[in-house]
């Protein structure tokens, strides 16, 4: 605005430039509105499927059933990359505890099984094993290689441990309870292997009871 002499204010016409610019602006705000109100609508079924099928009778039941793999890997199986020297001595052996540490559960039942064939006597490859077979939900062969491990050493924390959460998997929560009791009778100072399958059972029963 500028000012005559006679002390008149007088509006000068506004400036094209101006008028564009302010023009772009309004529309991209009005694009950013709508992009987010659409992705809104869109997604609004999903989440109500999603929604729905979690407060299902079916799914309720398949919570207990996939209780198992929602359990953290204990730590003596997330330490299984840590290959100590007595390990390193069998190629196949390290391969399997890799194999394993990377979630290659079928490399790792390869790697372990030609193993065994040469160290027949190592309750730790058995559990490694049954640990295998267990996360490809095959739990006849795993139950097997746990049970091994135990006729080897009936003190192995890790296949007590590893054992009960087969049971739990499977529904047997006995079962579970009786590698949780003979944990408790080994482990003379609180351990991992007990706490794990304690914390197992606990969960499995808060599953059970929704």
């Amino acid at each position: 605005m500028s000012r005559t002499a006679a002390g008149r204010t007088v509006r000068q016409p506004t400036d094209g430039t101006t008028i564009m610019m302010r023009s772009i602006l309004i529309a991209a705000v009005a694009g950013v509105l709508t992009a987010v109100l659409a992705s809104y609508f869109l997604t609004a079924p999903a989440r109500q499927g999603r929604t729905a099928a979690l407060a299902s009778p079916d799914n309720a039941v398949s919570r207990v059933a996939n209780a198992a793999e929602a359990w953290p890997i204990c730590s003596t199986m997330a330490a299984m990359v840590e290959t100590p020297d007595w390990a390193a001595l069998d190629p196949d052996f390290a391969a399997g505890k890799r194999a394993i540490g990377a979630g290659d559960w079928e490399g790792a039942i390869k790697a372990l099984t030609n193993a065994a064939l040469r160290d027949a006597r190592n309750a730790d490859i058995q559990n490694y094993l049954g640990y295998a077979y267990r996360r490809l939900r095959q739990f006849d062969p795993a139950i097997q290689h746990y049970q091994q491990a135990l006729t080897l050493n009936p003190w192995h924390r890790s296949a007590h441990e590893h054992l009960g959460e087969a049971h739990l998997a499977q529904g047997d929560l006995a079962k579970a309870r009786d590698h949780l009791a003979a944990l408790e009778q080994i482990c003379l100072i609180p351990c991992d292997e007990y706490d794990d399958l304690q914390r197992a059972i606990a969960e499995y029963n808060k599953h059970a009871n929704r």
